[in-house]
């Protein structure tokens, strides 16, 4: 997607000034104009050019707001001195490029490495001292009394069936299922096993039980939410055993539960079963404090992954603590968005030139069919790079972690779909990280085979590496760190334990071939230490339950003496 320039709308269409106040209010020439009638046609004259002045200085003023704006961050920036050149700064129409815009990352590692390369016996390895041990075991899990005392009662009966369906990967599956389960429980309705739309892009058949344990699930919401494989003969019946018969309520996105109520709710007691396709984000953010309690439940307690998939994925992460003995057993994990389809979804340019702009062209319009070719689309890569919209590239995160002091004796999982170019890509990441792993060097290729084709599995196994990594680095947006960050708060004592990238502040550093090594490294090291400082965070009004999981999901832990003592907070 395209966004707008950080530096102000650039003028195209080389717009022209307006007219001269001469032209528009000079004198007639005739001898119809008395003395009176020109004094006053001089006022105006002179209104005019105050007002004309002013709009030329307001003009001045924006045109000069650029050159503000970048002075601006390179103060932010502090280290990067005289290291970028202001000639740079241009209006994207084939001139100089404004700071940030443009993918140099290849220029400055050239430049950087040798001191990588130095620097790697000079220091401690940080992923020994990641994280502020302060921050860590303040919350621990714990399930809502609300939910307590609702599941210790017989579930009264039910108000009729409810279906979904499921669309998009793994996570945002994962988040169809979660506020199923909690729009079941607000209606006491009984939920049937959420089925699986077939995403065009994803390409995945694999149903629930494919996924998930569908057992455990049902036996770990019987006390709260009815789960049923299908629906009962009768209910077929009286639709003549074709599912695509039973209403289909268009639900908007982000529905509150009052809209459930009294929508949904009448509708499934007069019909006795209703569906919802597609469900994703159907429900709000904001909930009663019992339906969030649902929502924990399903997610971090009900949902498991099926037994192929989990056992698989236990071996893999035991043999990343195996190679990772000389941290400790401990290691780091990236999900890396650089597949050829976030490539070109995200409309960057890398260092591809014609070549890769033809081939970004045809993916787009495979995947996409004419969405970028719209009427007023416009595509501007450097404005994106410089908002933080592309994906970091393998190199981009390696130069990261190294400035950061992870050296070369750390074990890294890298997470990830089809590599875009991987030959060429992955290149430089594997040369400062030779202890680097996937999902097809953990696991033998006869080990994987029953996964192959099915991205939601194989991205099942990615998870739960991830899940299990001293620390975790997102790459790129999506559901998928989104509910690894929350798992991992559930985890790890309510810390995220988790790299949040500042891709903005990156685009200016890599950008600049000429910054030094102890200026890049400063800027990583108060990246690090920011991510520590945000990675207890509590979940605000509009917040997703699933990324921030305190207070709803878990309980604060009050120290007294040498103990800690369990304060349930609720909302």
């Amino acid at each position: 997607m395209h966004g707008y320039s950080r530096l102000g709308t650039v003028r195209t269409n080389g717009g022209s000034p307006p007219p001269s106040p001469r032209f528009r209010h000079g004198r007639s020439k005739s001898f119809s104009g008395s003395i009176g009638r020109g004094a006053k046609q001089n006022l105006v004259e002179k209104l005019v050019v105050v007002v004309v002045s002013a709009v030329f200085r307001r003009r001045g003023v924006l045109l000069f707001a650029p050159v503000l704006y970048i002075s601006g961050m390179l103060l932010y920036m502090g280290s990067l001195g005289l290291d970028i050149n202001i000639q740079r700064i241009g209006r994207g129409d084939g001139g100089p490029q404004p700071p940030g815009s443009l993918y140099r990352s290849p220029q400055a590692f050239e430049k950087l490495w040798p001191f990588m390369e130095a620097d790697t016996n000079e220091t401690h390895n940080t992923l020994m001292s990641s994280w502020n041990p302060k921050l860590n075991q303040v919350w621990k899990p714990c399930i809502s009394p609300s939910i307590s005392q609702a599941g210790s009662q017989e579930l009264p009966d039910s108000n009729g069936f409810l279906i979904v369906e499921a669309n998009g990967g793994l996570n945002q599956q994962r988040l169809s299922i979660c506020d199923a389960v909690a729009v079941a429980g607000l209606l006491n309705a009984t939920l049937v096993i959420p089925m699986f739309h077939l995403n065009s892009v994803w390409q995945d058949s694999s149903k629930f039980s494919d996924i998930f344990d569908e057992d455990f699930f049902i036996d770990a919401l019987k006390n709260n939410v009815k789960v049923v494989r299908q629906l009962p003969d009768d209910v077929l019946q009286q639709y003549h055993y074709n599912i695509s018969s039973i209403v289909n309520l268009r639900v908007k996105g982000w529905s509150t539960p009052t809209h459930y109520l009294q929508k949904v709710l009448p509708k499934m007691k007069t019909l006795r079963a209703v569906r919802i396709a597609p469900f994703s984000n159907r429900l709000a953010q904001t909930a009663p404090s019992y339906i969030q309690g649902l929502r924990c439940l399903a997610n971090f307690e009900a949902l498991r992954f099926a037994e192929p998939i989990r056992l698989l994925a236990e071996q893999m992460v035991q043999r990343m603590i195996k190679k990772s003995l000389a941290a400790g057993g401990r290691y780091v994990s990236v999900h890396l968005r650089f597949e050829k389809d976030m490539v070109a979804f995200s409309c960057c340019e890398y260092d591809g030139g014609e070549e890769e702009k033809r081939e970004m062209d045809a993916a787009r319009e495979k995947g996409w069919r004419g969405k970028f070719r719209r009427k007023g689309r416009v595509i501007r890569p450097g404005a994106n790079r410089m908002d933080g919209k592309c994906p970091l590239t393998p190199l981009e995160v390696g130069m990261m972690l190294r400035g950061m002091g992870f050296d070369n004796t750390t074990s890294v999982y890298v997470a990830a779909g089809k590599i875009y170019k991987a030959e060429k890509y992955m290149a430089p990441l594997k040369l400062m990280f030779p202890r680097l792993e996937t999902k097809d060097s953990l696991a033998t290729p006869e080990e994987l085979a029953p996964f192959k084709g099915h991205s939601s599995r194989l991205a099942a196994l990615d998870y739960t590496v991830c899940l299990h990594s001293e620390v975790f680095v997102p790459t790129q947006g999506g559901n998928f760190p989104h509910f690894l960050i929350g798992h991992r708060r559930f985890l790890f004592g309510g810390h995220a334990k988790t790299i949040r990238p500042d891709k903005r502040k990156m685009a200016l550093l890599f950008d600049s071939p000429r910054i030094r090594w102890e200026q890049f490294k400063r800027q990583m090291k108060d990246m690090l230490r920011h991510s520590d400082a945000k990675g207890i965070e509590l979940k605000k009004p509009s917040g997703s339950v699933y990324t921030f999981p305190m207070p709803d999901c878990m309980c604060k832990q009050e120290r007294r003496g040498s103990e800690y003592s369990n304060t349930t907070v609720l909302i």
